[in-house]
């Protein structure tokens, strides 16, 4: 329906360049720029995943520059 979101089952955690972290249904390729985080399940578990991994929403970027790096 409309509007609503699908749930599609198992989903992985991905992480790109910037340590940005986003999930993506496990049935689907990677795609070009992410690389898989290690860990896959239900979406609830994924998402709960990366709020303890992503605990700097800048981006890796940002944090090297402020740092000096």
């Amino acid at each position: 329906m409309q509007g609503e979101e699908m749930d599609l089952g198992m989903y992985r955690v991905l992480v790109n360049h910037e340590d940005q972290y986003s999930i993506l249904p496990a049935a689907y390729a990677v795609p070009e720029g992410w690389r898989d985080a290690g860990f896959e399940g239900p979406k609830d578990d994924c998402l709960a995943r990366i709020r303890e991994l992503w605990t700097d929403m800048r981006p890796l970027s940002v944090r090297n520059a402020i740092r000096g790096g």
